[in-house]
């Protein structure tokens, strides 16, 4: 059961993968209620009870097959798509451990990561514009 926040908003955890300048993105099933066909970072609703982190982890298994080895927070972001408003937790990894599968999206695929245009869901965009701004501040490769 998803987790809703006291505030009405829906947690969710948003994952960008990172290697060699390139970002592993998806494009999403044609039959999930929510942007369906849309190439996105990846991610899931944080369930009741869930912390970030294990939502995290729970998320990455259930939709990557991976283990996330690192990962560090870098911005919250807010999302209207349908009736739902989200609150996006976006963490940035750059070393996993278990081989990529795409196990619910319709597939995932490398991507440069100064190239945001192919993402078709503009809070993505905005979430990799506010990497950028911080990524001094988080070392990253």
């Amino acid at each position: 059961m998803s987790k809703i926040a006291a505030d009405g908003l829906y947690d969710c955890v948003s994952f960008l993968l990172v290697r060699d300048g390139q970002m592993l993105l998806e494009r999403r099933a044609d039959d999930k209620e929510l942007d369906p066909g849309k190439v996105a970072i990846p991610g899931g609703h944080m369930e009741n009870g869930e912390s970030e982190l294990q939502a995290l982890a729970r998320e990455l298994e259930e939709e990557l097959s991976v283990t996330a080895k690192d990962s560090r927070w870098f911005c919250a972001l807010l999302y209207r798509v349908g009736s739902e408003t989200q609150r996006l937790h976006y963490y940035l990894i750059e070393e996993w451990d278990g081989d990529i599968m795409a196990l619910e999206a319709a597939e995932v695929f490398w991507h440069p990561m100064d190239d945001p245009s192919v993402l078709d869901i503009e809070i993505d965009r905005q979430a990799l514009r506010e990497l950028e701004r911080v990524r001094a501040i988080l070392s990253v490769r």
